[in-house]
């Protein structure tokens, strides 16, 4: 007669190693702080609530001298993208969420490597291999049909689906019958046997959420495939306690799987880690709210951001305010780019899911990108350029000079401005800079002058504001330009206009309306004075000729 020593010897005959031996190994990390991990599935893009979950790790080492690692559970070999691992380490780079150790490109690094998890198949067979010969994990020969018709007599009698109970039915089979068939070459897959009954329920608690009161496990999930590889439910428990894990910091998703997690962990006779359930990122859809589709939501992806010119330090000061509740107080009178020195704390995240605001993000872009100094927002404007916008790199390269004085338009006083929530929004204010580019406004875009002012009226004021250019100073321009105004009957500002209408043709700004068309095509645009001089005396007085030619 065979016992359950003999079926892990014929499942295992290569495996001399024991669980005390991955002990000595994988010994207690000797560190301060928390060991906390992000650990995604290379199965595609770098989601956005994959960076915030990945944040959230980095920030909870951070505040308690602790350590981050990147682990790829990449053992799910059907859903796995081709380049999607080098996706992941890149964009966590580019997101400046840097781990202190686990796998990197070209080479991994840390101690409690490999930090692939289809790299640590001999960790998970020699574990394995203890659960069979103590009978807590057993061969399962059920096939695809065999599952299918079970499931389809649950869903007919409205059970609770899965294989569990009565319906486990390789779970009672004898050692010796196992044994026999897996002597003869027949397909299995191992399972874990649940001592768990769903009409009880456990006591955990959750680091965000406080105490959870939720029913025992009592599924036998498969451990091992017949590919030799191990579930995620598995080999999750394996790696966060050989990798000396103290926190598992992952989405509210996963909670339902708390108690066969918790199962293993005890059945393993593993110290347990502490949990933390991350609420979803959500979005408002018809009113309602709903997480975040990587289907539906383009800023589900966070290429959307690279793609649209967020500097990546934008998304996560962002994520910050998601992150606690107390950030944006904290970040009062602050730089934003201080945001690293922020301490976490699980007590101010909130529990309902956060909507993304795309509102917010353009808001604290702009406090972002206003923070840089010149060579940096250069730089990281030309670089985006590069890669994602043609046209604006064909101006940036005409002459860089040029186009630093463009990009410095009022960024060197106590108040820097704050008009760019994105590099993509660049190229529309300041084309009007280039000759071509302003003719093609000029002729195209269909703006006109204010219809009430008469065409003469408008030709003479903006004659005479060409005797304004050789002021190089804005104080000195601007009393010029009111004294042309007053001139013409308009008021020296817009409320005085406004008390008295009908002494006044308009207001001053409704002349300085008339140069800034002229000059840049459009109602709107950066400092007009400086614009001016940007351009240049001799670049004016030719667009006051052009728009007057094709204008009036």
């Amino acid at each position: 007669m065979k016992n359950y020593r003999d079926l892990a010897e014929l499942i295992f005959p290569d495996v001399t190693l024991t669980i005390e031996d991955l002990e000595r190994k994988y010994p207690p990390r000797d560190v301060e702080g928390e060991v906390t991990r992000f650990a995604p599935s290379p199965t595609g893009f770098l989601h956005t609530g994959s960076l915030f979950t990945s944040l959230v790790s980095r920030l909870v080492a951070n505040s308690s001298n602790g350590i981050f690692y990147l682990r790829l559970e990449d053992t799910d070999t059907k859903r796995e993208v081709p380049g999607a691992k080098e996706t992941l380490v890149e964009g966590l780079k580019t997101f400046l969420v840097r781990p202190d150790e686990g796998f990197d490109l070209p080479k991994e690094k840390g101690n409690y490597g490999p930090y692939l998890q289809s790299q640590r198949k001999d960790i998970y067979r020699i574990v394995l291999k203890e659960l069979v010969a103590r009978g807590d994990v057993y061969p399962c020969f059920c096939t695809a049909e065999d599952l299918n018709k079970l499931r389809e007599f649950q869903e007919r009698n409205k059970m609770v689906p899965g294989y569990y109970g009565e319906f486990a039915k390789c779970r009672n089979l004898s050692v010796d019958e196992a044994y026999e068939r897996i002597s003869k070459g027949e397909n299995y897959v191992l399972r874990f046997k649940s001592h768990g009954d769903h009409e009880n329920k456990i006591d955990c608690e959750d680091l965000i959420r406080g105490h959870i009161n939720i029913a025992e496990n009592d599924l036998d999930v498969v451990v091992l495939k017949s590919d030799g590889l191990p579930t995620y439910h598995f080999a999750h428990v394996c790696d966060d306690h050989f990798m000396r894990t103290s926190i598992v910091i992952r989405g509210e998703e996963w909670i339902s799987s708390l108690p066969l997690h918790i199962e293993m962990f005890k059945r393993l006779n593993f110290p347990l880690v502490k949990y933390a359930h991350l609420p979803l990122i959500m979005k408002m859809d018809e009113g309602k709210k709903r997480k975040f589709s990587k289907r539906k939501d383009p800023e589900a992806n966070v290429s959307y951001f690279l793609e649209n010119g967020y500097p990546p330090v934008s998304l996560i000061v962002y994520l910050m305010t998601i992150v606690n509740s107390n950030f944006e107080e904290w970040l009062v009178g602050k730089n934003v780019l201080d945001y690293p020195q922020f301490k976490f704390s699980f007590d101010k995240m909130s529990l309902d899911g956060a909507l993304f605001d795309l509102k917010k993000l353009d808001y604290y872009s702009k406090e972002v990108i206003a923070s840089f100094d010149l060579e940096t927002l250069f730089n990281n404007v030309k670089e985006y350029a590069k890669v994602y916008e043609e046209t604006l790199y064909e101006l940036i390269v005409r002459d860089e000079n040029y186009f630093k004085h463009i990009l410095n338009i009022e960024r060197d006083g106590d108040h820097p401005r704050k008009d760019y929530a994105k590099y993509k929004d660049i190229y529309p204010s300041i084309k009007f800079f280039y000759r071509d580019l302003y003719e093609d406004i000029i002729l195209n875009s269909g703006i006109s002058f204010n219809p009430k002012f008469d065409k003469t009226l408008i030709k003479t004021i903006l004659e005479e504001s060409l005797t304004l250019l050789s002021s190089e100073n804005e104080q000195v321009w601007f009393a010029g330009l009111k004294e042309i105004a007053r001139k013409y009957r308009f008021a020296s500002d817009n409320k005085t206009y406004k008390a008295n209408p009908n002494d006044y043709v308009g207001q001053v700004g409704d002349v300085a309306e008339m140069i800034r068309i002229s000059i840049a095509g459009s109602r709107r645009s950066p400092n007009l004075f400086t614009s001016m001089m940007i351009l240049g005396e001799k670049e004016v007085r030719y667009r006051i000729k052009f728009a007057e030619d094709n204008l009036l």
